[in-house]
């Protein structure tokens, strides 16, 4: 794909999609700039999740974020995958397409987990090839998320966030930048989160995702559970204070409270948004 330098656009500040919240998102217009989609839920041929999709996006724009196209796997691309993939790219329109530098299936067998890769030149090579076949396929640059993890290898030679600069630069690719993954990382593999946001380029960032999390002691999880925390807040700023305005979204995936929660806290990363640009 021939790309050409496209000034970063901001849609402002916005949440996941969940089927939670369809019916009061149409029926009292929030105040939510733009929504988020999981791009599997609506690779269907019907029903209500396209159904309701259908009537959000005509008062909302939509982005759409993927689980499920497993970059970093030595399988070949799933080109079925895609074709639904580039199928929902033409019901909806999106702003932009989203998935996570990580690898999910092997062998054909899709794992349901974000897994992580080893930080070196080999990888690297791998990873943005395919990124650059994916945009080809669908005829625009497509942004990737910096996922959490758990565990490094022995054969990683470089650090997370060099490895993901060099990817954008390589694949010439955008960046779903997650500030609530960069603090669980941070913690669990004991780097400085800081040092992370300010080797990133931010004409690649085009999205900020928020999130909660499980703090285990030790360890933590990223589960999408609970409200941001103040680090991660804390964070947040510090990231937009480097990089400008980013499109910001709040993520809840499960004990998911009544919209007038997550608008409220939407309404913290506006005002700290504002506030440091």
């Amino acid at each position: 794909m021939n790309s050409k330098k496209i000034k970063k656009p901001f849609l402002g500040y916005g949440l996941g999609l969940r089927t939670d919240h369809y019916e009061e998102i149409l029926s009292s217009d929030p105040p939510i700039d733009w929504f988020e989609i999981i791009s599997e839920n609506y690779m269907v041929e019907g029903g209500r999740q396209l159904y309701h999709l259908d009537r959000i996006k005509e008062k909302y724009p939509i982005v759409m974020h993927g689980v499920s196209l497993s970059i970093g796997s030595t399988d070949p691309l799933n080109m079925d995958y895609l074709k639904e993939l580039k199928k929902l790219e033409s019901r909806v329109n999106p702003e932009w397409i989203s998935d996570h530098l990580c690898w999910t299936s092997l062998g054909g067998h899709n794992s349901h987990d974000l897994l992580p890769l080893p930080y070196n030149q080999e990888t690297l090579k791998h990873v943005s090839e395919r990124i650059k076949q994916v945009q080809d396929y669908l005829g625009r640059q497509i942004l990737i998320e910096n996922a959490s993890s758990y565990l490094t290898y022995k054969a990683s030679d470089m650090t997370e966030w060099d490895f993901i600069s060099e990817i954008a630069d390589e694949a010439d690719c955008l960046l779903l930048f997650d500030v609530n993954n960069i603090y669980v990382s941070g913690f669990n593999h004991n780097f400085d989160p800081k040092e992370y946001i300010d080797r990133i380029n931010p004409e690649r960032v085009w999205q900020i995702h928020l999130a909660g999390h499980e703090n285990n002691g030790d360890y933590i999880i990223d589960t999408h559970d609970h409200p941001v925390i103040d680090e991660v807040w804390q964070l947040y700023q510090y990231t937009i204070e480097k990089m400008g305005p980013v499109s910001t979204m709040i993520e809840r995936d499960d004990h998911i409270p009544p919209l007038d929660e997550l608008i409220t806290e939407l309404e913290k990363a506006r005002k700290l948004g504002e506030g440091a640009c």
